[in-house]
């Protein structure tokens, strides 16, 4: 990574697409989606549904739309999800599920490493009572801001909660880290859920889109949600062929994005006075409060890029980052602070 080009940390979001992704985008068969004639498209749904283990897909714009698509099939108006408070759900899809759907999302205090226990889950949902919403659904995050859950907590929860007639939904954004961290195939993050979002505009570097993952009949019934949401896309190949590229060529490469975010880690974590956390390709620091905009515009002359929340700043690693950008990204946080 030359000297001149910026180090973009602020999320794995910003990536680009490679040649190998664009030459994808070029070759790629299209048809019209909306009538289920877009080989790509279609080539895309089955390698994803397959890869999680479910019996199909759904190809759709972003991973906000997905999750907003199976609240919608598996929640009626005024029924209710159970999630955790920092969930990407109930505090970054701009309130989708209720605005859009009626649904009553409940929030339960997630612990410290973004997970909920099963007696708390259980004592959440509603009696049934017409003084209270029908707690339908348990939708579940892997990873939760970088911090991978175990995939036995997580059938656990699923068993207690449909043993109460409830499904569950998995947010699995960053499912592919979740996997890579844990060394398993993704298959076996996704099993104990009834549906499962997978991005391909984060770490796996496609510039666009996500796939939602379940049974037949799920998604025979989110495919009609896609279509009231505004989703239904045509020829819509040479998106998902940057899709396809991605799962066959970005996951086992997510392994270098959390080497690399362990190294800005160890790096960062020699300024003293500077909380650091690090998990998967996720960096969290907490600069004091008068330093959050000096140090945001002298990150910014050195062609680093940082985000801009307060008063913990997230830094995610990702493919267009190497290790020299790391080195960079660390020297230019140390001489900040010297």
């Amino acid at each position: 990574m030359s000297e001149e080009q910026l180090v973009d940390l602020r999320s794995d979001t910003v990536t680009r697409p490679s040649e190998g992704m664009y030459q994808a985008m070029r070759e790629a068969p299209v048809g019209d989606d909306v009538y289920g004639e877009d080989e790509t498209v279609n080539r895309l749904e089955v390698a994803a549904a397959a890869l999680l283990g479910k019996q199909a897909g759904l190809f759709l714009s972003s991973a906000t739309q997905a999750n907003l698509a199976a609240m919608l099939v598996h929640n009626a108006r005024g029924e209710e999800i159970l999630l955790g408070d920092c969930y990407h759900i109930f505090v970054s899809e701009a309130g989708g599920v209720s605005a859009l759907g009626g649904i009553v999302m409940h929030p339960l205090a997630t612990d410290d490493n973004g997970g909920l226990a099963c007696e708390q889950v259980l004592a959440a949902i509603k009696e049934d009572d017409p003084h209270h919403p029908i707690t339908r659904t348990l939708a579940l995050e892997n990873t939760v801001s970088g911090r991978v859950q175990n995939p036995a907590q997580h059938r656990a929860l699923a068993d207690a909660v449909r043993a109460q007639g409830l499904v569950v939904h998995l947010d699995g954004a960053r499912i592919m880290n979740a996997a890579v961290a844990l060394d398993i195939d993704a298959c076996e993050v996704a099993q104990p859920f009834d549906s499962v979002m997978m991005c391909l505009s984060k770490g796996l570097g496609a510039p666009v889109g996500a796939v939602l993952c379940g049974s037949s009949e799920f998604i025979r019934r989110a495919r009609r949600q896609r279509k009231q949401l505004g989703g239904g896309m045509r020829q819509s190949g040479v998106l998902a062929a940057c899709g396809l590229y991605a799962l066959e060529n970005n996951v086992e490469r997510l392994a270098e994005d959390h080497e690399n975010a362990r190294q800005l880690a160890a790096g960062l974590g020699e300024i003293d006075g500077l909380p650091v956390r690090q998990a998967t390709n996720m960096v969290f620091i907490e600069p004091e409060a008068k330093d959050l905009e000096p140090l945001r515009q002298h990150m910014l002359e050195h062609r680093i890029e940082i985000g801009r929340q307060s008063p913990r700043i997230r830094l995610v690693t990702h493919l267009d980052i190497d290790a020299a950008g790391i080195d960079r990204a660390i020297n230019a946080f140390h001489s900040y602070f010297r």
